[in-house]
């Protein structure tokens, strides 16, 4: 049973707290990666750092370990809740990933960061007054939700799309109109917080996308957008696999979990020296290097090499599948807006709504989420390519396989439980 109004007391404190901590967040954030930036010898430390995440969390995370699959858990059958260490520790973790170059997003981050507030925060209200505040099994859930809702709302100012990817990653979780309410609500709260406390999210150009005149329906065009999707499903494909199987290489390799991620700190360092650029590191959303790729190049002509997708792909699954800790999302997005970049100079399309849709497409293949997706093009590309994005959405899911970067590694062994890396939900 639910009882809305005494569960929204929790969902808006919550949705206060998270967007609060996802502000702090996104400002340390910026400030790791402006340092890396201004001193690239830092990426040579990449090794230590991942030896210093690997022994935090060996020691003190303990179910922690297992990242966006506790939340997910806890959401379809509520038990002891989210680890209150886990926000800080995932903190923590992220910011040391992209201190010193790890491909990894964000995420993730602001997702866990959610889920343990809005646990930590329901234990104490039920402590302190558990004839006003104390939660049914079911209304936790739906504060698991909501704190969900309102992490990744804030950390990408997509308030819609935060309340949406909540209800829709999980086949378990809960889909109400309560359940809509309260994300909505948290997702809102969570975005209006960030703005509050002066957080800065990337602004994409829609004036790109409008001048190319895309709200109409060109019947090539769409024929040309359909196969990009399926080349989109793909990659999501190649993603999700590359992803779990490094995980599962790094676990046989070395039988210690916390030398995993400073063994995949010295195989990024090489990947570095072999390809010979820093684009594939960090968020890759922009950089000061005026040759390198981003997300932000990519919505033009010459943004973006042939492979560049690829490689980021590559340095992301072996950052994610080492143990280090940050998100997926961001780098889907890269992965993505390049792929979109290729794709339409081989195919005579505009490259700036191939960009856009390969942006949103890839992270809905990789993750499942196809309404999330076509709602998250819509409030940062705008209205215009809104059937294009729509289309490439459910194709790219439909191409993508029945894995998504939020299921559960298969075993490697009998004896020895694998969990997914933390990801950029």
């Amino acid at each position: 049973m639910i009882r809305l109004p005494r569960a929204l007391v929790h969902v808006v404190l919550a949705a206060m707290a998270t967007g609060s901590a996802v502000s702090f967040f996104l400002w340390a954030l910026d400030a790791v990666t402006a340092l890396r930036w201004a001193h690239p010898w830092l990426l040579w430390l990449l090794p230590i750092a991942g030896l210093v995440s690997g022994l935090l969390y060996a020691r003190h995370g303990g179910a922690a370990n297992r990242g966006t699959a506790v939340l997910l858990d806890e959401i379809a059958e509520p038990a002891s809740g989210v680890p209150r260490r886990m926000a800080p520790m995932v903190l923590a973790g992220t910011l040391l990933t992209h201190l010193f170059g790890g491909s990894a997003g964000r995420e993730g981050t602001a997702v866990q960061m959610g889920g343990s507030i809005a646990s930590a925060l329901e234990r104490g209200l039920s402590h302190r007054l558990p004839a006003l505040l104390a939660l049914t099994s079911a209304e936790r859930s739906l504060l698991l939700q909501a704190g969900m809702a309102a992490g990744f709302g804030a950390v990408f100012g997509t308030p819609i799309t935060g309340a949406l990817f909540a209800l829709e990653v999980s086949p378990r979780a809960r889909r109400s109109l309560a359940a809509l309410i309260a994300c909505a609500i948290a997702s809102f709260v969570g975005d209006a917080m960030t703005t509050l406390w002066g957080a800065h999210h990337t602004i994409y150009d829609r004036i790109g996308l409008v001048a190319l005149g895309v709200g109409r329906i060109d019947p090539g065009l769409l024929l040309r957008v359909a196969i990009a999707a399926v080349c989109f499903g793909l990659a999501s494909l190649v993603f999700v696999r590359a992803t779990h199987a490094m995980h599962l290489l790094f676990d046989r390799l070395v039988r210690q979990p916390w030398l995993r991620p400073a063994l995949g700190g010295v195989v990024v360092v090489a990947l570095t020296l072999v390809v010979g650029s820093t684009s594939y590191l960090g968020l890759g959303v922009r950089s000061p290097d005026p040759t390198a790729v981003t997300i932000l190049t990519s919505f033009g002509a010459e943004g973006a090499e042939p492979w560049s997708w690829a490689l980021k792909l590559l340095f992301t699954a072996v950052t994610l599948g080492a143990g280090f800790k940050g998100g997926e999302v961001t780098p889907l997005f890269f992965i993505g807006a390049t792929l979109g970049n290729t794709l339409a100079l081989l195919m005579g399309a505009p490259v700036a709504l191939f960009a856009a849709i390969g942006f949103v497409a890839v992270f809905a293949g990789a993750t499942r989420t196809p309404l999330a997706c076509t709602v998250m093009g819509l409030e940062l590309f705008g209205i215009e390519p809104a059937v294009y994005l729509a289309m490439a959405c459910i194709i790219a899911v439909l191409c993508a396989g029945r894995r998504g970067i939020y299921h559960p590694i298969p075993r490697a062994r009998a004896s020895r439980p694998i969990h997914p890396p933390v990801e950029d939900l």
